[in-house]
């Protein structure tokens, strides 16, 4: 298979293709090197644990023995700034609540904590609030409490909220994330990218779970991910299945594009346990619209030239200047916000054929899950320093 980049003024000419897989392997867009090919083969809860989780270093018998500790995130402190040992948050009692039904959660208020307790449903991304209500300890019914998450029916076009618990106007623990489940659209490959067709308009229900980030433990160091549902809500959930299973577990960064004469940085990629760039979890996932930026940091999803050949292998962006050009053709779901140097770090070893680490490749050792901040103190996304940071010895 072959595919043509997109016309860029700033880049050489030529035909750049895509490794030449089988029809269920994953595989970023052309890079902006000229002719890549694929090289052979080399063969938890936050709170009062939350820095023993983060940072502990040595698994018996493991490959984090092999690892240096790495550096604490300024992000993961953030993660228990409000009430470490409180325990405090909105749990649903499932994942899956059908449409006019209750969405019965426990409500779990921390004590020595003053004022009353609400739960406030959070736009994303400004937080702003769509509506509050008074709650106690104890088991709750969000769908009596908010009657509007049904109010408009199943032909309605609802929006992502997070329900985020409030005590004495202080957010507590993390949020919940309620995502509605929609008829998707359909993507179809055009000679000028991607367009989209709507599958009718039916809403089924809601998807309810703890807003949780993602963190990569990788040989440089750890990269923590906050994921975002409120852009591509499958792509998030898939990438939140997949690391919880344990599935990036000993995965190598199998094709990494740093900056060359002329061309900004562009991507590493992982996410294939064979290390070939042809593996991944045995199903494929649809293509999913997303209107956030290709960006420095950003977590995006690789796939063939065929839309909806996504499943587990992922890129992180090196640069906005460098990976713009994916707007609108891949889907991009997360965004790091801690492991800046850690990500430069990986970008920074040497490649050969293919765009393959020559020596020992950086890899994933493990990823976890490990509870957000409360919504309104989230981290903010990573921006690429400048100039780069020096490489750690």
């Amino acid at each position: 298979m072959s595919a043509r980049e997109p016309p860029s003024a700033d880049w050489p000419t030529g035909s750049p293709r895509l490794c030449s897989t089988p029809p269920d392997s994953s595989s970023v867009p052309p890079s902006r090197a000229r002719n890549p090919t694929c090289g052979p083969a080399e063969r938890e809860p936050v709170h009062s644990g939350i820095m023993q989780h983060y940072t502990s270093t040595t698994t018996p018998g493991g490959p984090r023995a092999r690892v240096a500790r790495p550096r604490l995130a300024a992000a993961v402190l953030a993660l228990a700034a409000f009430g470490a040992g409180a325990g405090a948050q909105v749990t649903p009692e499932r994942l899956y609540y059908g449409i006019d039904r209750p969405i019965p959660v426990t409500i779990d208020v921390p004590g020595g904590v003053e004022g009353d307790a609400e739960v406030r449903l959070l736009e994303p991304n400004s937080a702003r609030v769509a509506a509050r209500a008074a709650v106690s300890e104890g088991r709750a019914d969000l769908a009596a409490l908010f009657p509007q998450l049904w109010a408009a029916g199943a032909g309605a076009s609802p929006s992502l909220r997070y329900a985020q618990l409030f005590v004495g106007d202080e957010p507590v623990g993390p949020a919940l994330v309620l995502q509605p489940m929609v008829s998707p659209q359909v993507a179809q490959s055009t000679g000028q990218g991607i367009s989209w067709q709507a599958m009718g308009n039916t809403y089924s229900g809601i998807r309810a779970y703890v807003d949780q980030h993602v963190v990569l433990e990788t040989s440089a160091g750890d990269i923590v991910i906050r994921l975002r549902p409120d852009e591509a809500p499958n792509m998030a959930w898939n990438f939140r299945h997949l690391a919880e299973g344990g599935f990036y577990t000993d995965v190598i960064f199998h094709r990494i594009i740093n900056d060359r004469p002329g061309r900004p940085p562009f991507v590493i990629q992982v996410g294939d346990p064979t290390g070939t760039g042809t593996g991944g979890p045995g199903y494929m996932i649809d293509l999913e619209q997303s209107s956030l930026r290709h960006d420095f940091g950003v977590l995006s999803m690789a796939r063939s030239q065929m839309p909806d050949s996504n499943g587990s292998q992922v890129f992180l962006c090196l640069s906005r200047e460098g990976t713009s050009f994916l707007d609108g053709n891949y889907t991009a779901f997360g965004e790091a916000v801690d492991g800046a140097q850690v990500i430069l770090d990986i970008a920074a070893v040497p490649v050969g054929a293919g765009d393959r680490p020559t020596g020992e490749p950086p890899r994933i050792i493990r990823a976890y899950l490990a509870d957000a901040p409360p919504y309104p103190n989230r981290p903010a996304k990573l921006e690429r320093p400048t100039p780069a940071p020096q490489r750690r010895d």
